[in-house]
């Protein structure tokens, strides 16, 4: 049942007037008590509350820390919602003369170009709350997939927005900051649920509609599509649990593949989709391959990055975890062996897991790009942004012939760095290195020549120019040195480390 406005409206003002926000969390606990909690340990956090009673304490010690409190204590705490609202809400039950929590309600703020917001997250208790593995319907709350998947979203004025498989809401809050119109589906009705108490007590208006994947949207479409689908590659065997949140009842695969698929349907000519997946490898088949074939067969520009790659014990373990079950035990050794059954008997061979950005084509600048990045990446909401100007630079790249592009004044990213690296005693070095310090955190070996080059493009004289320059100071024919340096200096406009001003 969806929440009543007026309670969330109270609850909201309690919330406030409490100041149960991440700083003034981390100020009554401390620095020591968030690292334990980003462990997973409570101890020393609920130390702090107890050492320091009062309407905040009794809100992180009931509806983050999981921990039941009294019903004076919280009627002082939610003052405006009161304890009857704070039943019919669903936060907390009576039990044994206590009033124990029933949801996780967690502080989040966020930090961008826009400013600064607060929200509170609604979601199900956890394991740590529970003590015990999560239910088959649980709704997740903040995590780490969540939070990536924030961070990569393009900035600006978007429209309208979809956020498929929306869960506790996470990614809607964060469409609608960028002024979207904000559709949000699930399967889940419980996750919907959660999801309006979320965007409530943001003030955000969204539609909300139940239904599998896009089928509740059917013959709609969209500026942005985000998601994160239930990727999670899970064997289809009655005697392995399957999780809404992250499972999505197909065979391999095959569930990512159909979210690719859908989106080609809805998005509008140039809308974009964000989303993350596993991609399978097998004997006949790359995964990043496999996954933009998906793109492609859909008639979709792509630009699909590659995090990680595990091989299929290592995958299984992970999720097995996830689910509240050890891997050291004996229910945790018979799901890994189901696992790793299911993917023998497939010819799997790895997993990947990555990034998907997709863009229905609108103009004749094509988008093909799939790549693997292993390396630690920028901040986050910057990496968002920094995705946006690299799009930006393929369209306008792909606008520009060759004589044009040597015309063109370039500039080297300010957090570009080079290192060269000399033997003792040697005059030359061996290699040259150039370094993006933040975005992707590229790392390119270059030549003697594109070295000198980029290090000239300062803006002041065209490229072309630069070019002739370096090819007279190395006794280099310009032709021959033009033709081997374009390519190459594309790239490094596509990726970021060179940027190509307007005009």
């Amino acid at each position: 049942m969806r929440p009543d406005p007026s309670l969330v409206a109270r609850l909201r003002d309690d919330l406030r007037a409490a100041r149960y926000e991440v700083d003034a969390l981390r100020e009554l606990w401390g620095e020591a008590a968030d690292a334990a909690l980003a462990r997973g340990d409570r101890v020393p956090a609920r130390r702090a509350l107890d050492a320091r009673p009062g309407p905040r304490s009794t809100l992180a010690r009931c509806l983050l820390l999981g921990l039941p409190v009294t019903a004076d204590e919280l009627a002082a705490a939610l003052p405006a919602l009161g304890l009857d609202g704070a039943l019919a809400l669903g936060l907390v039950a009576h039990r044994d003369g206590q009033l124990v929590p029933l949801l996780d309600l967690r502080p989040t703020a966020v930090l961008d170009e826009r400013g600064a917001a607060a929200w509170w997250v609604a979601s199900d208790l956890g394991e740590l709350a529970t003590g015990r593995p999560l239910r088959d319907d649980h709704v997740l709350g903040l995590g780490g997939a969540s939070a990536t998947l924030a961070g990569l979203l393009l900035p600006g004025p978007i429209g309208a927005a979809l956020d498929l498989g929306t869960g506790s809401g996470i990614q809607a809050l964060h469409l609608a900051r960028e002024g979207a119109r904000v559709v949000a589906t699930d399967l889940s009705e419980r996750a919907l649920d959660l999801a309006a108490l979320t965007l409530g007590l943001a003030g955000v208006d969204a539609e909300l509609h139940a239904g599998d994947l896009f089928a509740p949207v059917a013959g709609r479409r969209f500026a942005r599509v985000v998601s994160n689908p239930p990727f999670v590659i899970t064997p289809r065997r009655g005697d392995v649990p399957v999780y809404e949140y992250r499972d999505g009842g197909a065979v391999g695969d095959a569930l990512v593949a159909r979210v690719v698929a859908g989106c080609a349907e809805h998005l509008a000519p140039g809308g974009v989709a964000q989303l993350l997946g596993n991609w399978e490898y097998r004997a006949d088949s790359d995964g990043l391959e496999r996954a933009a074939g998906w793109a492609r067969d859909a008639g979709l520009e792509y630009w699909i990055v590659e995090r990680e790659r595990l091989d299929p014990a290592r995958y299984a373990e992970t999720w097995i975890r996830d689910g509240g079950t050890p891997i050291a035990s004996p229910e945790g050794e018979r799901l890994l062996d189901a696992w790793l059954d299911d993917f023998a008997e497939r010819g799997v061979a790895a997993i990947g897991f990555g990034y998907l950005l997709l863009r229905r084509p609108a103009g004749l600048a094509r988008l093909a790009r799939a790549e693997r990045i292993d390396a630690p990446l920028g901040d986050a909401p910057a990496l968002g942004a920094h995705w946006a100007q690299l799009l930006d630079a393929h369209d306008r790249l792909a606008e520009l012939d060759d004589a044009e592009l040597l015309r063109r004044h370039l500039v080297v990213a300010g957090d570009v760095t080079e290192e060269r690296s000399h033997l003792p005693g040697e005059e030359h070095p061996r290699v040259i290195v150039l370094r993006q310090g933040g975005g992707f955190r590229r790392e390119v070996r270059a030549s003697t020549e594109l070295a000198a080059v980029v290090g000239a493009c300062d803006g002041e004289l065209p490229v072309g120019a630069i070019v002739r320059a370096v090819a007279g100071i190395l006794g280099i024919h310009a032709d021959v040195l033009t033709e081997a340096l374009l390519p190459e200096l594309r790239e490094l406009i596509a990726t970021g480390l060179l940027t190509l001003p307007e005009g």
